[in-house]
């Protein structure tokens, strides 16, 4: 086991926490959440609490030993980009054209640094820039109820940092995100005192790509471990898309339609999705964790179980929001 990987992040969390403090302390001076199809909220309240995870996880990382394919050239230049987009985007709002440049851009960026610019990797390449991509703005599509993204960070992360520890490979850069995000959960938990903001989730997004990609190019894990782990947002957000797209919707605008708002405004709140989908991440994450460790053979048909049941979940959801909203 790689030693140091769990210690080495607690100072993440003790930067995390007194950087929250210090945000909530000047809340009246930060940026506000602006109501839209996507707000589940009726106060405005202000975001950018990511900042206190980045405060609490970059020292950490910079300094930490890094995996072959995790270089800090590879994540740390994209990482900034999106934190600096993100960051002017909670502030002023940023074009969705420049905003999803920048998304490209490092995408691409840590595509070409992990895998090389031979053209025998083209196809390769193309692919894990999508999948980085996609996962930047999944995870903010998710990023709509309290306590969600922050709860999906710590489980996310916590699980590829005690894979990488079990694998004897260096673990405190997912521990140190999962470390520095705890503060931040306590205060976005319900109700939520302060928002992520783009300049958390995107970044989050960001680096469970990158890192779940370099778990397989090192082989710490089989590609079916990250989607595995990230399955409540990768499933909620991919569904909802492709619903949105074969139904003809403007799907780059902000909506309600995801599951975890509709399972929200049936009736079950901040704190029961939470619980829900708090208890799917944790169930998801643990079989993936377990398969790592025990049984990777079986990592492929747990992702395919656990798909079914977040669809029998999702027709329960429709099912009842149906029943709840009829069409006019």
């Amino acid at each position: 086991m790689s030693a140091g990987g769990p210690g080495l992040a607690a100072a993440a969390a003790v930067l995390a926490t007194a950087a929250t403090a210090a945000l909530l302390r000047w809340k009246s001076r930060l940026p506000v959440a602006v109501r839209n199809e996507r707000t589940l909220h009726t106060q405005p309240i202000p975001r950018v609490g990511g900042l206190a995870i980045w405060a609490g996880f970059v020292p950490v990382a910079l300094a930490a030993p890094a995996t072959p394919a995790m270089t800090v050239t590879a994540w740390g230049i994209p990482f900034a980009l999106l934190v600096a987009v993100s960051l002017r985007d909670d502030i002023r709002a940023v074009a969705i054209a420049p905003r999803l440049a920048v998304h490209a851009v490092a995408a691409i960026w840590f595509a070409i640094a992990t895998l090389g610019a031979s053209a025998a990797t083209v196809a390769p390449l193309a692919l894990t820039a999508l999948v980085v991509a996609w996962s930047v703005n999944l995870y903010n599509f998710m990023d709509g109820s309290d306590g969600l993204a922050a709860a999906m960070a710590v489980v996310g992360f916590g699980a590829y940092g005690a894979v990488l520890w079990h694998e004897g490979l260096p673990a405190t850069v997912p521990f140190a995100v999962a470390a520095a995000t705890l503060p931040v959960l306590a205060v976005n938990a319900p109700p939520a005192r302060i928002f992520l903001g783009d300049v958390g989730a995107v970044p989050l997004g960001f680096l469970a790509a990158a890192l779940g990609v370099a778990g397989v190019l090192d082989g710490a894990w089989g590609a079916w471990f990250p989607p595995l782990v990230f399955l409540p947002f990768v499933a909620d957000a991919s569904v909802t898309l492709a619903r949105r797209v074969l139904a003809g919707e403007r799907f780059w605008e902000a909506h309600n339609a995801h599951y975890y708002q509709r399972l929200h405004l049936a009736g079950a709140g901040h704190r029961g999705t939470l619980a829900v989908w708090g208890a799917l991440m944790v169930a998801t994450a643990g079989t993936a964790v377990a398969c790592a460790w025990l049984a990777p053979a079986l990592g492929a048909p747990a992702l395919v179980a656990w798909c079914a049941v977040c669809a029998v979940l999702f027709a329960a959801i429709d099912y009842h929001w149906r029943k709840r909203r009829p069409p006019p």
